[in-house]
């Protein structure tokens, strides 16, 4: 087996167990204080906001297909809903989620069902509030403009795997006065939403959201594992390159 094949592995298997301890009872009661992140702080008030106007959330996750390798920014979108979806359980109108994927839109109603279940407020579920927009870039985005629109929406979040056309969105939504908080997987849509949206995530912090809101334990552990295996490939690019200069070739 080649050694990078090795290394490959032995990086998986050194993640899957600093997750796991990362993740005991006893670990998650330690103290943690994570770097602030504006964005967060302003969603967790504009959740708020909405709860106590009867205003409405929109959750858009993009159009990410489960099973292609960007499926990680689809995953994340899901857990941010289920968590914002347990926030807002109390309000008069729920929030609405489209998607631009049929299996993500059935995979958001059965997300609002769980967190609904939890709330124990499962006779408020409503399947018609997971749509699919639209099966393509533009449909799905033309498909969602009339929710920002037309149905009493004060903050939108778009989360997930988008293109540069999202800017359609954000533009709806700054006609409509309403709060919007966007993160993507792409650097195009990246550099779109700097530009467009009032809050933007950038990089990672897209799949640190669910666990500055606090989404799990699991969410919470990750992000001590990425903090963790960063120092680590750091410390082996620093000994990969004194190596190169004694002269010692590994490969």
């Amino acid at each position: 087996m080649a050694l990078s094949n090795i290394f490959g592995i032995g990086l998986v298997g050194l993640g899957l167990a600093l997750l796991f301890f990362f993740a005991l009872p006893g670990r998650q009661r330690e103290a943690r204080a994570w770097r602030p992140i504006p964005a967060i702080r302003r969603l967790r008030r504009a959740i708020g906001l909405a709860v106590e106007d009867g205003k409405r959330l929109h959750i858009s996750l993009g159009k990410a297909n489960l099973l292609t390798p960007d499926n990680g920014s689809a995953l994340t979108a899901l857990s941010t809903l289920e968590r914002i979806a347990r926030m807002s359980v109390v309000s008069d109108r729920p929030p609405v989620v489209t998607s631009g994927d049929g299996a993500l839109a059935v995979l958001s109603q059965d997300t609002l069902q769980a967190a609904y279940r939890t709330s124990h407020a499962l006779d408020q579920y409503d399947p018609d509030r997971g749509r699919l927009s639209g099966p393509t870039a533009l449909s799905y985005v033309a498909g969602s403009l009339p929710v920002i629109r037309d149905e009493q929406v004060s903050t939108n979040i778009l989360i997930g795997n988008f293109g540069p056309e999202v800017a359609l969105m954000t533009e709806a939504s700054e006609k409509a006065r309403a709060f919007t908080l966007a993160a993507s997987d792409s650097l195009a849509a990246q550099a779109v939403l700097y530009a467009a949206a009032e809050e933007t995530l950038i990089g990672e912090e897209l799949f640190a959201a669910p666990a500055y809101l606090q989404a799990g334990a699991a969410h919470q552990a990750s992000l001590r594992v990425q903090d963790v295996l960063r120092w680590v490939l750091v410390a082996l690019l620093i000994l990969g390159a004194l190596l190169k200069m004694a002269g010692v070739d590994l490969l």
